[in-house]
């Protein structure tokens, strides 16, 4: 575990506190917000906002295999992973790691390996990096499995995905596409084909096993829910189940029905950034506008977080407290992790200090300690020799 500076106080900034924006002098001390006189340093120009939290990424699969047949070992890809949320402000990241029948990297003995990695490596984190399961809900004989996984590693997010329609359409419509995703798995198209007609035959099953998951889930105390719906139908099946998140809905009837019986609906950075989904899917900055998003992920790219929330500052669809809360605040509420979100005396000092102007993240602080410092905040930081003394101490 890295040390923490025991005590700063930041001048000049604006921060953004649990009651609003304000320039009070921001300080914290032992990792937790506070109020005191510590060393000083001037950040005049620049936003302090309470750390990222981001609910689903997939990026470290890019960190892991940079090449479709070019793995690096796991610690390798945790720590570059661990290197880009800090350097994008997340100071609290959930992985998105698939359970699905694909096999590979997406398989279950993959996702067993991939979180004995993280446990040993998250004490040694600049970010608390914590895991989510993707779980395909047709991977139909890896239960007990999954359940033993889960209790093990104390992973506290589930979602259940079903790709197998989307498999069988490619399948028809996109072949080549179908042979680039076997390939990862090390298979022939009609062999992942094979795996996928044997998966659909056995959909009568999917129910029942859904309502032990579910049950195992509540007794562990799991928060779940559901990624890609489809409809309004798909939605409402698994409300009822339990699975009350709706992640990254495909269309506007699902993420109505969540909104209509109280799901949160959690929706893609990269497409508020890019002004659309990359699949064709539906835009997220309209369901924000809309009122049917109340947070969004990184998914595949971490700088998009910020981004997005200053995009929708710009574009007038939200304010500045309120596009951050979708980043910060609300994710801390979803996950019920009351030690995080907002800045506020007591709480965690988790932090994302912002350059106004350029509106690049120069600093990042986890728990006290800081986790990335460049630019213009790092010769803040530099110019005091009190609090450089207490960082080498």
């Amino acid at each position: 575990m890295q040390s923490r500076l025991p005590s700063l106080r930041f001048t000049g900034a604006t921060s953004l506190y649990e009651t609003g924006l304000s320039d009070a002098p921001l300080a914290y001390s032992a990792g937790r917000i506070c109020n005191g006189h510590y060393p000083e340093v001037d950040l005049s120009g620049y936003l302090i906002l309470p750390g990222i939290i981001d609910l689903h990424g997939d990026a470290f699969e890019r960190h892991i295999t940079p090449r479709p047949n070019a793995p690096f070992p796991l610690i390798s890809g945790l720590q570059g992973v661990d290197r880009d949320a800090a350097t994008n402000g997340v100071t609290t990241a959930w992985l998105a790691q698939s359970w699905s029948w694909e096999g590979g990297a997406r398989g279950a003995d993959f996702a067993q390996t991939f979180a004995a990695a993280l446990a040993d490596y998250r004490p040694h984190a600049l970010t608390d990096l914590r895991l989510q399961i993707r779980y395909e809900t047709h991977d139909h004989d890896t239960v007990e499995q999954l359940l033993d996984t889960v209790a093990r590693f104390g992973i506290g997010y589930v979602v259940f995905n079903n790709h197998l329609d989307e498999a069988l359409d490619m399948w028809r419509d996109r072949p080549h596409e179908v042979w680039l995703w076997a390939k990862r798995a090390g298979r022939t198209g009609p062999e992942l084909m094979d795996i996928v007609n044997a998966a659909k035959a056995r959909t009568g099953e999917v129910p029942r096993r859904l309502c032990k998951l579910a049950d195992a889930f509540d007794s562990l105390g799991v928060i779940y829910g559901s990624h890609d719906d489809p409809d309004g139908e798909t939605r409402e099946t698994y409300a009822m189940l339990g699975a009350r998140i709706c992640e990254f809905p495909t269309s506007v009837q699902a993420a109505s029905v969540a909104k209509a019986v109280g799901d949160p609906v959690l929706m893609g950075a990269p497409n508020v950034v890019r002004g659309g989904s990359q699949a064709g899917n539906i835009g997220a900055a309209k369901l924000v506008r809309d009122g049917k998003c109340d947070v969004l992920v990184s998914d595949y790219h971490y700088p998009s977080l910020a981004m997005a929330a200053f995009r929708l500052v710009d574009d007038g669809i939200r304010t500045l407290p309120q596009a951050w809360a979708m980043i910060s605040t609300v994710p801390a509420e979803l996950m019920r992790l009351h030690d995080r979100g907002v800045i506020a005396p007591g709480r965690r000092a988790d932090l994302c200090i912002v350059n106004a102007s350029t509106r690049q993240v120069e600093c990042t602080i986890a728990g006290g300690r800081i986790t990335h410092l460049s630019g213009e905040a790092a010769h803040r930081f530099l110019s005091n020799t009190q609090c450089m003394t207490m960082a080498a101490e």
